[in-house]
């Protein structure tokens, strides 16, 4: 696990932009496994901006997105249809038609799951995986308890997480308990991940994912099992690692080492 800390989240937000630019550039037809959430509108608006500013094109990138609310329809403001539409999608000059999202207003939700999963084998799989990490150690919506060889699928969601979604909608009852996530086996599949994590809330997740156990406990965790996971810090985030002085010995100021 390659681990970068950076001095703040701005600095993060550049680097993992400049490792999601180097794939695309490098690999233009790349698969990307793309995220929501908080940290990942930074992201999305500097990539955004390198498309305008750069040149860079996603215009044969494949996407497939983590996981989707069950119940919410794609136009819904809340869903993550909506947030991917208005945070990226309309901004660069990705083809609609290549951009994967689970259904969430699927009749069956199981075998949506079981369509999406197969979807992702039928690309060749994720090439980059964008992850975000969530202050009990999920990824994806793969709560504390996740089966660690698990594919894509219903899962119910904690309290913790509703609350912190909660801002997102009218009230927590509106607040979704169920969503179509891919599973912590479907993520370790990918051929290359990338976890960005940014403020003192992610700090204890941080230190559980790296230097914890492998433990369902802590679906991030199971990152450690992967040979090709990167993840980028912010010095708050990063502020309860037993290791950090390693980690800045090896990638100083968050930069690729020698052998890298």
């Amino acid at each position: 696990m390659k681990v970068l800390i950076l001095p703040d989240a701005q600095a993060a937000t550049r680097r993992a932009a400049d490792i999601v630019s180097r794939t695309v550039s490098a690999t233009p037809d790349s698969v990307l496994g793309l995220a929501t959430g908080g940290t990942m509108l930074p992201l999305y608006d500097a990539l955004a901006q390198r498309h305008r500013d750069e040149g860079l094109s996603f215009a044969k990138v494949t996407s497939f997105n983590l996981d989707e609310y069950i119940g919410l329809t794609p136009d819904h403001p809340c869903s993550y249809h909506h947030y991917m539409q208005e945070a990226f999608f309309r901004h660069v000059d990705i083809d609609p038609a290549r951009t994967h999202l689970p259904k969430g207003d699927a009749a069956d939700p199981q075998a949506a799951s079981d369509d999406y999963e197969a979807l992702i084998e039928k690309a060749g799989g994720i090439d980059l995986q964008l992850l975000g990490i969530g202050q009990n150690g999920h990824i994806g919506f793969n709560e504390p308890t996740a089966s660690l060889g698990s594919r894509t699928r219903i899962k119910t969601l904690t309290e913790s997480t509703r609350r912190a979604n909660q801002k997102y909608f009218d009230s927590f009852d509106e607040t979704p308990r169920y969503a179509i996530t891919t599973g912590v086996a479907t993520i370790l599949a990918s051929h290359k991940c990338l976890l960005i994590a940014t403020g003192t809330a992610k700090a204890r997740a941080v230190v559980d994912m790296i230097e914890g156990p492998v433990s369902a406990a802590c679906p991030a965790s199971a990152l450690q099992l992967h040979a090709r996971v990167t993840v980028i810090l912010d010095e708050a985030a990063a502020g309860e690692l037993h290791l950090k002085e390693y980690y800045e010995t090896v990638h100083p100021g968050g930069r690729d080492s020698a052998f890298d």
